[in-house]
């Protein structure tokens, strides 16, 4: 089945945001397929540690900010590309790659996450 890299950038966007702004278990009913894979290294296997990371987030950091600033679709992947405003005026930018079945869910995710310097010896931003 050909992928819908459209589709599946909005919906990468839309998975990634409702987890990210406290609805994780909502986020995976509409997004997930059946197996979910995980290589952050500070998030379990599958869905259930996914939903409880993200749920400890929420709570921790309630007034966190995200926004999205690119996608980039090919096949059965998705890039994001992010710029997060933590409490305490911490931002990070971050790379996430997703991979979609072939029912348009999501069922693997790789990212990297770095805080945004004060400067860059190129003087251009992290965007």
């Amino acid at each position: 089945m050909k992928q819908d890299s459209e589709k599946n950038k909005q919906n990468a966007i839309s998975f990634y945001r409702t987890a990210y702004m406290g609805k994780p278990e909502k986020a995976v009913e509409l997004y997930v397929g059946a197996d979910y894979i995980q290589h952050n290294p500070l998030i379990g296997n599958g869905k259930k540690a996914f939903i409880a990371y993200f749920e400890k987030m929420a709570k921790e950091y309630p007034n966190k900010e995200i926004e999205f600033l690119r996608a980039v679709a090919e096949d059965d992947l998705v890039a994001v590309h992010t710029h997060q405003t933590w409490p305490n005026d911490e931002e990070y930018v971050t790379m996430d790659f997703f991979r979609f079945d072939e029912n348009g869910k999501i069922v693997e995710h790789w990212d990297s996450i770095q805080v945004v310097p004060d400067e860059t010896k190129s003087g251009n931003p992290m965007y």
